[in-house]
């Protein structure tokens, strides 16, 4: 390749080369440093840099999706970054994939191809309709609301129904803005948590368990929840299997988040395909399945 970097690493601008850490920039370096030293390994030129960066992405023959988590703060921004960097270098997974994934609307689409999802109402912008209406239409009281572009449990909303009025000014808001979903709540998450498996291709590489912190329902490690190593089932793996069969175009990495849900059964609360966190520091060697996998693609695609 005639270019200075074969594979660069995208990230957000708070983890690109940060002049002060905690344990939670510390863990993302140390994530993406397992990345990039397992491509290195392989004998690809490699680095990292925000997307939001002035950067030359001409000067990079791919670019590999890690962890921009600041994307859905600044999404038009994101999205007008896409969009004149895909005429620059190769995004790893499939640009149309990314997009795809970028607005929870997918979990619908999955749930027409057969895999199973927590029950979701989708809210469209701009919709005239107040949060008890909704939850009286549906006959749910005990939700989470959160927005279909998100990450990191931005505006995400455990809601009783006294909680309506005082979150009613902020949903109106919302509303005008952007699209929402709403879901009946999980109770099993606050006693069995979450799995998250780890694909390279199609094979689960390894999994966690996501745990909330007591009294909180966000299992995200920013919000207290913690996070350890986890041997999935056969009917775990298969599911997650199938929700990644179910994309439009094959990744080639993925994360598959499952939950239990109100009648007990695993069903798909979540998939990331362009920026997941895949907690390599739990398994190593996936990282190093991770890099084979991106070097043989980049051989193929030469």
């Amino acid at each position: 390749m005639n270019k200075q970097y074969d594979v660069t690493l995208i990230t957000a601008e708070a983890y690109d080369q940060p002049t002060t850490t905690d344990w939670y920039i510390d863990q993302v370096l140390q994530e993406d440093g397992l990345v990039q030293s397992a491509l290195e390994a392989e004998g690809l030129k490699a680095h990292r840099v925000a997307w939001s960066s002035d950067f030359d992405w001409s000067s990079s023959a791919f670019a590999l999706f890690r962890t921009p988590w600041d994307y859905a703060r600044n999404f038009e921004a994101f999205t007008n970054w896409l969009a004149t960097t895909r005429t620059q270098t190769h995004f790893i997974n499939p640009l149309a994939t990314i997009y795809w994934n970028s607005d929870k609307h997918y979990l619908a689409e999955l749930e027409q191809k057969g895999v199973p999802i927590p029950t979701t109402h989708f809210v469209r912008k701009g919709t005239k309709i107040t949060l008890a209406e909704l939850h009286q239409q549906l006959g749910w009281s005990h939700t989470v609301l959160k927005p279909t572009i998100s990450a990191g449990g931005r505006h995400t909303y455990q809601l009783y129904p006294k909680d309506w009025a005082s979150h009613e000014a902020v949903f109106q808001e919302l509303i005008q803005e952007e699209d929402m979903m709403l879901q009946p709540f999980m109770n099993r998450i606050m006693d069995k948590g979450e799995i998250a498996l780890m694909l390279v291709g199609d094979e689960v590489t390894h999994a966690v368990l996501k745990t909330a912190k007591k009294g909180d329902f966000r299992v995200q490690d920013d919000f207290g929840g913690s996070v350890k190593p986890y041997q999935p089932t056969a009917d775990a793996i298969a599911l997650a299997q199938q929700t990644v069969a179910a994309c439009p175009m094959q990744p080639l990495y993925a994360r598959v988040d499952l939950v239990w849900d109100n009648q007990n059964q695993l069903v798909v609360s979540e998939m990331e395909v362009f920026e997941p966190e895949m907690w390599f520091r739990f398994q190593p060697s996936a990282a190093t399945i991770l890099a084979k996998k991106i070097a043989t693609y980049i051989q193929d695609k030469s």
